[in-house]
């Protein structure tokens, strides 16, 4: 995956030519949030923190992007000097990958020298909101079928092949059981899973020897896409041919379905099975599947063992963004609010805490200022300093085992697929007393 330091908007290199040249290089503090949760969303997935810590040890200029930087004629010898030697020398404190959030949370916050902090906003956002949309839009999934087979099948609709990978990481954390894409297995060792698709059966005159051929082929792995023709009689045939396999040690492991009526098809196809002795034999759906449908398919007990879910998935199709931002919290020492009308920021380095009830379910949070007395549990950890990790990071197995756990603690209106209510978020008074402050500076 690309880490250029070019990665970025144009408007962060003219700001750091502009700080450079007015000595404007005191910590800064910048925090990423997000505004206001999508519609129907009750609670969002921290996702993405790996490769933003990736990003910052390794944020380097070469040679050749500066060479290019000093073809447009944008910038001054100056600035092109100071870029060769940056590096990341800041803090980072952020919540675990796999924590659940809510709006106006702040799931990771920078504290480096301005340019420094200035320069990675774009590349930040862009990390921490993408895998952090597909976790989210997985987690629904995860928790409207928890016992179910769940692969991301989405990387031909993705937006890019980086798209693709991270979505595949994403939903892998929030839960899925894993990924149809095969560079998801190398990179992150993710399971992977695939069947084959109609253009197999369609280059076959005959539908059965495709299946027997393909099996041959395939002996740990046969499953059997059966709905190119017709879906019962396709079912048919895998029984036909189950003794044949059986005598070769083959054994059928299950069959797709991603056309039609997946539910009457698959009651339809189950039958047929069991009848031929394949009880054990699987029942896999696919085929612009999203959490609505698979809640749907579960309230009717379909008898469908598996799901892969792809373009809905891996665009978040229902809610393709994050109202998200990165903003200056704090500058030389003194904290900064921006008030614009409708995007008014919490001023100051702050911390979240959560409270669970008694039966460990979480009952509210509370946004305040750093180091504020508080007995509930702190969300955001110091991760780096120096433009170092500070200690061994989660693995993803790790952090999607505490993405199962920050789930099972969700209150049940929040499981919701819609009408979710708000939960609760309290702005202390700590916070409250530090923005009326920081308003009354003389700005001019």
């Amino acid at each position: 995956m690309p880490n250029s330091a070019l990665l970025t908007d144009l408007y962060q290199l003219t700001m750091l030519q502009g700080y450079y040249e007015q000595d404007m290089e005191e910590l800064a503090v910048f925090e990423f949030f997000v505004r206001k949760l999508p519609e129907n969303r009750g609670y969002l997935i921290a996702a993405g923190l790996a490769q933003v810590l990736t990003y910052l040890e390794q944020l380097r200029f070469s040679s050749d992007e500066i060479a290019w930087l000093a073809s447009t004629g944008r910038f001054k010898p100056t600035l092109l000097d100071r870029l060769e030697t940056l590096k990341f020398t800041g803090a980072v404190h952020a919540m675990p990958e796999g924590t659940v959030f809510f709006a106006n949370e702040p799931i990771l916050r920078i504290t480096a020298p301005l340019p420094e902090a200035q320069l990675i906003e774009s590349r930040i956002i862009n990390l921490l909101h993408f895998q952090t949309l597909i976790a989210s839009k997985a987690a629904r999934s995860v928790l409207i079928a928890p016992d179910k087979l769940l692969v991301d099948f989405g990387m031909r609709r993705a937006h890019g092949s980086e798209a693709a990978l991270l979505a595949a990481r994403a939903s892998y954390l929030a839960g899925f059981t894993g990924s149809a894409t095969v560079a998801a297995g190398m990179h992150f060792g993710i399971p992977i899973f695939g069947t084959m698709a109609h253009s197999f059966i369609q280059a076959y005159r005959r539908e059965s020897q495709a299946f027997a051929d393909f099996a041959e082929a395939n002996p740990d792995n046969v499953v059997f896409l059966i709905d190119t023709y017709d879906t019962e009689a396709g079912a048919q045939k895998v029984v036909d041919l189950a003794a044949a396999l059986h005598a070769q040690g083959i054994k059928i492991k299950g069959v797709r379905l991603d056309s039609g009526d997946l539910a009457d098809h698959a009651r339809k196809v189950r039958i047929i099975l069991n009848r031929g002795g394949l009880n054990d034999t699987t029942i896999f759906a696919s085929g612009n599947i999203d959490e609505y449908k698979l809640e749907k398919l579960m309230a009717e007990q379909a008898p469908i063992d598996g799901f892969g879910i792809g373009t809905q998935l891996d665009t978040s199709a229902d809610a393709p963004y994050l109202d998200c931002a990165y903003k200056l919290q704090e500058y030389a020492g003194i904290a900064r609010r921006k008030r614009s009308e409708g995007k008014a920021t919490w001023p100051g380095r702050k911390q979240v805490y959560r409270n669970y009830d008694d039966n460990g379910v979480m009952s509210g949070d509370t946004v305040t200022v750093d180091k504020a007395p508080c007995a509930d549990q702190p969300l955001l950890q110091w991760v780096m300093q120096g433009g170092k990790t500070v200690a061994r990071q989660p693995t993803l197995i790790e952090a999607r085992e505490h993405a199962r756990l920050q789930l099972n603690s969700l209150p049940a209106s929040l499981r919701q697929l819609s009408n979710t209510p708000e939960y609760l978020v309290i702005i202390s008074a700590e916070l409250q007393a530090l923005a009326k402050k920081v308003d009354e500076y003389n700005i001019s």
